[in-house]
């Protein structure tokens, strides 16, 4: 007896749940990006979190419609601008004679808006390159075909 696949574009509910809740998860995400200096979160979680609204898309929508919304070029973009904004911080620290990483330095007038301004670039720079990285990982997986 032969099981009947089911294709993701039948499943009508799925369809209209994920597309009303990839929005808030895209907002979830930002908010645990610009709130993980003053609280739990992060760089690192928001990314993940960011990423797992295009993988859901990918799962329900298909991998060819997922890399029309997000290119592959996209994904290496995001992951080397989000290291070069993280390393950017910590050289323009250096050069303003301070350590590396050392926010302080980033407002000579205020130390303390130079290391929320420092704390928030960093962050965003993980959160960029976490969130292009699990995207390509997901990518490449799901890309594959079987021999």
């Amino acid at each position: 007896m032969k099981i009947p696949v089911m294709r993701m574009r039948e499943k009508l509910v799925v369809r209209v749940v994920s597309r009303f809740f990839i929005p808030f998860i895209l907002l979830f995400g930002l908010y645990v990006q610009f709130h993980g200096d003053f609280g739990p979160g992060g760089g690192f979680q928001a990314g993940v979190i960011f990423a797992s609204a295009f993988v859901l898309y990918g799962l329900v929508y298909g991998l060819e419609n997922l890399q029309q919304v997000v290119p592959w070029l996209a994904l290496e973009l995001g992951s080397a601008l989000g290291l070069l904004l993280y390393g950017g911080v910590g050289i323009a620290s250096l050069l303003l004679d301070g350590n590396f990483l050392d926010y302080k330095v980033l407002d000579a007038n205020d130390p303390m808006n130079g290391l929320h301004l420092g704390i928030l670039l960093i962050e965003l720079g993980v959160g960029l390159t976490v969130s292009a990285s699990m995207l390509a990982i997901f990518c490449a997986f799901a890309g594959r075909r079987t021999a």
